[in-house]
């Protein structure tokens, strides 16, 4: 038997062998979610059998076009995988139409505003300020710069969307497109209350969850489906999917919405990604899901009581959902002083503004923090006061003017040596742990 000829290039199937420099930023960033509380609201654990689907052979596949209609042959086992993603998001939302063909949770917004509004025409989303997504009509996203975006906001009373500006605004204004969807707010999002406005005035409602996706899908969160037009979502965040986007609707909105992912704002899916989606959600299906979804609402208000019994002023006054908006006015500390001093000790945020900021973008008031990742490596009720007396500590150190600042560093040394250890007690779902990673 002749023996076969090899490849004049030689693939070598492991990372570390062929490129240990690469391999050792992995390795690092391994042990970095390890080794600290990942707080970032949006950040999560994808369990192994997402990650392994998501680095598949899935990705050598390219697949314009949908299902039984590509513009590339070999696409009987791409079809069969998108449709049975197709289907599990279908039963997981109970959504009439789904397309997990977006790369992520903007472009799957972009598809939205290019499919059922015309350039300068007016749209209507929650201010980047007050807690919305760039994507919802900031002037610098292209969604405010190629629409003439409303946008509404917060009472200043309570921290929650103000619906009666909302309706007032709608009325005046006459949205094509009306966004419900938050990235820094606490509270539950009345879908049906949108859901009335955007009927009496002829909008179309579109519901962003990419922030509370894996709550609604199981039922922890007010769901949209039943009110809203249009929902888009990221796949990854409290779903613990991969990265990437999806764009559920009603039937007559499926065609134009279809269209504008492809051919309007991409070419092929990546086919790797949506293999990470379809395991998640089959996760998402399981009783196991459900418990993980729940306990994420009982450590968002157990750490929100345990933070304002230490003094710590909560935007809207606490939480309904995975996260928590600081105003860290009273510290005497900005937002971002204490993302880079609690990141120094071992616990992850992002600094960001809260309602009514008077401070900028890049040095607000507050810090932004959730309860997905840490729920998902195991975390309960007791880690979370654990988690926040070290908040605690750690505002009052970056807040004494007496501490120099080595024995600043050093206190924060023995806070991240404190949460490593906790971290030790709970390994977090994915990460690589046996000797040779």
């Amino acid at each position: 038997m002749q023996s076969p000829v090899k490849p004049t290039f030689q693939f070598i199937n492991s990372i570390m062998e062929y490129d240990p420099e690469v391999a050792s930023i992995i390795k690092a960033e391994n042990q970095r979610q390890h080794a600290k509380i990942r707080l970032v609201p949006s950040e999560n654990y994808a369990s192994r059998a997402v990650l392994e689907a998501t680095g598949s052979i899935m990705t050598n596949k390219y697949s314009e076009g949908y299902a039984r209609d590509r513009y590339y042959e070999g696409q009987q086992q791409i079809d069969k995988l998108e449709m049975l993603c197709v289907e599990r998001a279908k039963t997981v939302f109970g959504a009439d139409h789904v397309n997990v063909q977006p790369y992520s949770g903007s472009p799957a917004n972009q598809a939205v505003y290019l499919a059922l509004a015309e350039p300068g025409e007016t749209i209507m989303g929650l201010s980047l300020a007050d807690g919305g997504h760039l994507t919802h009509g900031d002037k610098v996203s292209i969604s405010g710069k190629h629409y003439n975006s409303i946008q509404y906001g917060v009472r200043e009373s309570d921290g929650s969307i103000d619906y009666d500006q909302v309706e007032s605004l709608a009325k005046k204004f006459k949205p094509k497109i009306i966004f419900c969807g938050t990235t820094a707010y606490p509270r539950f999002v009345d879908f049906e209350k949108f859901a009335a406005i955007g009927k009496e005035v002829g909008a179309v409602v579109v519901a962003d969850i990419a922030h509370i996706s894996g709550l609604v899908a199981a039922g922890v969160h007010p769901s949209p489906i039943p009110h809203v037009d249009v929902v888009t979502t990221t796949t990854h965040k409290s779903l613990r999917g991969p990265r990437g986007g999806m764009i559920m609707c009603k039937h007559q909105f499926a065609d134009v919405l279809d269209k504008a992912v492809f051919p309007g704002l991409q070419g092929g899916p990546h086919n790797h990604t949506t293999a990470g989606l379809a395991v998640a959600l089959k996760e998402a299906q399981t009783e196991e899901f459900k418990k993980y979804a729940r306990q994420i609402v009982t450590n968002a208000d157990a750490l929100a009581k345990s933070l304002i019994n230490r003094g710590f002023s909560l935007s809207s006054g606490g939480t309904d959902n995975h996260l928590i908006l600081i105003d860290l006015t009273n510290k005497g500390v900005t937002g971002r002083q204490m993302a880079k001093a609690l990141d120094a000790s071992g616990i992850v945020c992002n600094f960001n503004r809260i309602p009514f900021d008077k401070r900028p973008a890049m040095n607000p008031s507050g810090i932004r923090i959730g309860t997905p990742a840490i729920t998902s490596r195991g975390f309960g009720i007791n880690e979370m006061e654990r988690l926040a007396n070290w908040m605690e500590t750690v505002a009052q150190l970056r807040s004494d003017e007496s501490l120099n600042l080595s024995d600043r560093k050093m206190a924060y040394k023995n806070v991240a040596k404190e949460v490593k250890d906790l971290c030790d007690q709970f390994p977090a779902p994915g990460l690589c742990y046996d000797s040779d990673c």
